[in-house]
């Protein structure tokens, strides 16, 4: 199998060197074979498919952002393209996924120590250990900075956490979950590692939701939960030290909402070749071709803006406000194209046979998390201005 996505009009993929397309290849072939089947199954039942663990784990690419010796160095081109792919598949999957590498072991390699990225990257790199990351607060999403209200007591060789977290993916199964704290005494953010079953952590799974059902999402209940100095990240004193990890996995929800625009805009174009009415394929309507080319042009630009991201990552030249326009700006358009293709499928829209409305309902979920639209605008509207409009 060596065909481009149909959506990709220009033709991006090919700037991947022929090593890394082969692995995108990969990828892309366990995706169709194993996760699509059954990703409306379990989005309808709001159950993860752990089975596929493995699988995943067989891929390799897991751990393949960090290895500091590896030469060639991987490129955030591929694990752009990796996130598109998954998302292009199954948002839920992709996220389960980002969460884990970007958010969990990408605050690891951020902010860890040689010992503590020794301890835990190499089973996180294989999926023997999967991890979570705790920063939104139930009373505290874009003011968290600000406003977080879950403490940390030192106390002698321990440090003692209490608060709640919630909207934490894979809260429920976690064995390291990566948990943001304000210093009792220096009121700084520290970031610690707390691993499955230590006393005073309780995770309940979070019912209900209307996007990313597959996700286990949980509030994260801390009560006196005793975390060794050992499992304190270092390098993470303040929140500047959080947003480090945040710039990088921002850029990661922009490729992901590239991957669910591609394959809103596959499911429309291929309903419109076989839906007939009147007499006709409704692709061969003035109408319906003018949505199909908005998607596309929305698509297209997309995909240029994150391929251009990653040079920049490559390079070492990003900035926050690089990965926050990208989020802002994809996201925002990622809503209009699975908003398009719902209109085109018309009420078949709205099932799940037909996948768009997956799509659709998992869209409203990336253009939340990883910053809101409006708080991303402030980030890169400080950096044109030079001045902070934040409260």
């Amino acid at each position: 199998m060596t065909e481009l996505l149909t959506g990709d009009f220009y033709r991006f993929e090919e700037l991947l060197s022929g090593t890394e397309r082969a692995t995108l290849l990969r990828v892309r072939e366990f995706l169709r074979t194993e996760v699509a089947p059954v990703a409306n199954d379990c989005w309808a039942r709001a159950e993860f498919p752990a089975e596929l663990i493995k699988g995943y784990a067989e891929l390799g690419i897991a751990g393949r952002a960090y290895p500091e010796d590896s030469d060639p160095k991987p490129t955030s081109l591929l694990s752009g393209f990796l996130a598109l792919e998954m998302a292009h598949t199954d948002p839920s999957m992709a996220t389960f996924f980002g969460v884990h590498t970007g958010l969990a072991m990408g605050s690891i390699v951020a902010c860890g120590s040689p010992e503590q990225r020794d301890r835990w990257l190499p089973a996180m790199g294989r999926l023997e250990k999967i991890g979570a990351f705790a920063l939104t607060e139930p009373e505290g999403g874009s003011d968290v900075a600000g406003g977080m209200r879950t403490t940390a007591r030192r106390d002698g060789d321990s440090w003692v956490l209490n608060g709640a977290k919630r909207w934490i993916g894979n809260g429920t199964f976690a064995d390291l979950i990566v948990v943001w704290a304000r210093d009792e005494q220096d009121d700084q953010v520290k970031g610690f590692v707390v691993e499955k079953d230590v006393p005073g952590l309780t995770a309940t799974k979070i019912e209900n939701k209307m996007a990313l059902r597959t996700v286990q999402n949980a509030d994260i209940l801390l009560t006196d939960c005793p975390v060794p100095e050992s499992n304190r990240l270092p390098n993470a004193n303040s929140f500047r030290d959080t947003a480090i990890v945040l710039r990088r996995t921002r850029s990661g929800v922009a490729w992901q909402s590239v991957g669910v625009m591609l394959a809103a805009y596959e499911i429309a174009l291929d309903y419109a070749k076989k839906r007939e009415q009147f007499g006709r394929p409704i692709g061969g309507f003035q109408l319906v071709q003018d949505l199909l080319v908005r998607m596309l042009g929305n698509v297209t630009g997309s995909f240029g803006m994150v391929v251009r991201l990653a040079q920049l990552q490559d390079d070492g030249t990003y900035r926050d406000e690089h990965s926050a326009l990208a989020k802002a700006i994809c996201t925002t358009r990622m809503r209009e194209v699975v908003g398009w293709a719902r209109e085109l499928l018309a009420g078949n829209g709205i099932v799940l046979d037909y996948d768009i409305g997956r799509f659709v309902a998992d869209a409203e979920a990336l253009y939340s998390y990883e910053g809101t639209r409006e708080i991303n605008t402030l980030i890169v509207g400080r950096a044109i201005t030079g001045m902070s409009a934040f409260v």
